[in-house]
């Protein structure tokens, strides 16, 4: 599902980003293959230096669909930036990249907050990011970082997942999982 970035994905991924119901919600965006490349290969130069985390979103053969990142890492935090190519849309990838990333970030990497900004006009990123259970919409419990991110003007959504939720969620989810198994079992 997740795999570090690497360039001899790069030109799949560059034919689904600089497709018009995606590139605009591109954070790094590329007019050219040849950019792409560049900017894919500051994109691993920074994950060396700890900058950022990034990753490959892939379908279930492992071909690239998209990707998934956490930018301006500082302090146990970043914000989240993720895209799927049109193709991928409404296929459930968008959840099981975040659920995996999130695994990675929360219990692999100790990070302990992550913030997704999202445009007010993305309303396929925001009604994304509200099926998330372990998501909440941060508006007016940062309200710092949601002054930062829209200091030219309110444009953005803040959402954050702490560490504690996910973790919770997590837990909550092999509770019923076991129960499901146990009822199956009974019967």
């Amino acid at each position: 599902m997740l795999r570090k970035r690497e360039l001899s994905d790069c030109h799949e991924l560059y034919d689904l980003m600089i497709d018009p119901a995606v590139f605009p919600f591109v954070r790094h965006k590329a007019n050219s293959y040849e950019e792409y490349l560049f900017l894919t290969k500051q994109t691993i130069e920074a994950e060396e230096r700890g900058e950022l985390i990034s990753r490959t979103i892939t379908d279930e053969w492992g071909n690239p669909i998209g990707t998934i990142n956490l930018f301006d890492v500082q302090d146990g935090t970043g914000f989240l930036g993720t895209w799927i190519g049109k193709p991928y849309f409404g296929k459930g990838y968008n959840q099981l990249a975040k659920d995996a990333f999130f695994s990675e970030l929360f219990f692999e990497l100790d990070i302990q907050t992550v913030f997704m900004r999202i445009r007010k006009e993305n309303t396929r990123s925001i009604k994304a990011a509200q099926k998330l259970p372990y998501n909440t919409l941060a508006n007016e419990i940062r309200t710092d970082v949601y002054q930062y991110i829209n200091a030219n003007g309110p444009t953005y959504d803040l959402f954050q997942t702490e560490k504690d939720q996910y973790h919770l969620f997590k837990i909550r989810e092999q509770n019923h999982q076991i129960n499901e198994e146990s009822q199956l079992k009974e019967a």
